[in-house]
């Protein structure tokens, strides 16, 4: 399968995934669950997935260096500032709170499972791929970064 590394670009998963949350919550209401709808905590989770998203692209874009997520070769620096001292990959992160949002605001449980499914998608098609790319270009500071650093939190 490895011909899915860096193929579909991240942005498209999550919207393809909240799609199927979407629809998921429409073809088995009955995992609709009034414990688990919330608007507000859809709102502050989702909130603060776009902010953490938004630091980490305004980290590369003040380090010059590449926000496309297909070409991870061409990173001209490695960034270790600002949010990336706390995770290695805070757009993604910021991606998975964004789903978890609307899975609360759906209020169903099968979509916010799916939401999770993100997670070990995007750890092996593109974070595992960004991260040998990485390594082979920044080498030891990339290895003391990742000791230092983990992947999602």
């Amino acid at each position: 399968m490895q011909a899915l590394e860096l193929a579909i670009p991240p942005p498209v998963v999550m919207f393809a995934t909240g799609l199927l949350m979407w629809l998921l919550s429409l073809a088995f209401p009955a995992f609709t669950l009034p414990a688990i709808s919330s608007l507000t905590g859809a709102v502050i989770v989702g909130v603060v997935g776009l902010a953490i998203g938004m630091a980490g692209i305004i980290s590369f874009k003040k380090a010059k260096t590449t926000t496309d997520p297909r070409a991870p070769a061409d990173a001209s620096v490695l960034v270790t500032s600002g949010i990336y001292q706390l995770t290695r990959n805070p757009m993604y992160l910021g991606v998975l709170l964004i789903l978890i949002g609307w899975g609360l605001a759906l209020g169903n449980l099968l979509a916010l499972i799916c939401a999770f499914a993100f997670v070990p998608y995007i750890n092996r098609y593109q974070i595992q791929p960004e991260e040998r790319l990485l390594q082979d270009k920044f080498a030891a500071t990339f290895t003391a970064y990742k000791a230092k650093v983990r992947r999602w939190i």
